[in-house]
């Protein structure tokens, strides 16, 4: 899959950056791969675009309830309306971007799942995100139309690299959805994921990728 390279998409207006996105094409995050335990599936759109210094992530979801309750970066917003990236750009390990439906964010790296080194605060306030439900926490309900999140990757947000831009790079990526926490919880991912219960930490199932 090829990342289309975007020049004048913007980082410091994320509002207009997420209405240029629309242009693009958008692809379904609808791989239900554990329906016997967890059979709800929301309607889950993404596109990726980036203009060099930024990789840019916009999705769409359609869901029965959606709910935002936590209140801080690098909580646990997979409990939440959550949806995610993880990516690799090489064997040392990958990186788990987790954004919550208001853009609260998680982002750590890891070679195994328990190994994780989480980026600082510092470096968190350097991504963007613009949500389509605004910055307010809520508790679960039910909304009548689709909400979106747009957020804007830093190739800086890869700490544990020392890369100068998404230009010509090549990865191994998936995407998510998922609520644990829900009255319907689910666990959606892009590429289909083979193991016995939802677990979306398996870099094994990433696709590859070129920026």
């Amino acid at each position: 899959m090829q990342i289309p390279f975007l020049p004048f998409l913007n980082s410091t207006n994320l509002k207009t950056t997420s209405e240029q996105l629309n242009k693009t094409d958008f692809f379904r995050i609808g791989c239900n791969n554990w329906p016997e335990q967890f059979p709800y599936t929301p309607s889950v759109l993404c596109t990726l675009a980036h203009n060099g210094s930024t990789l840019f992530v916009k999705f769409r979801v359609e869901e029965a309830t959606t709910k935002a309750q936590v209140c801080e970066d690098n909580g646990k917003v997979w409990t939440d309306s959550c949806v995610e990236l993880f990516i690799s750009v090489d064997d040392s390990g990958y990186y788990n971007f987790e954004f919550s439906c208001i853009g609260k964010t998680l982002l750590g790296f890891r070679k195994e799942r328990p190994q994780a080194v989480y980026a600082s605060a510092e470096l968190l306030n350097t991504i963007p995100r613009y949500s389509s439900l605004g910055k307010e926490n809520f508790e679960e309900k039910q909304i009548p139309h689709p909400w979106e999140l747009t957020v804007g990757i830093p190739i800086s947000a890869l700490f544990k690299h020392h890369l100068t831009t998404w230009q010509g790079l090549e990865a191994r990526i998936n995407l998510y959805k998922c609520g644990d926490q829900l009255s319907q919880p689910h666990y959606l991912s892009w590429r289909p994921i083979d193991t016995p219960k939802p677990d979306f930490h398996t870099p094994r199932y990433f696709t590859k990728v070129r920026f």
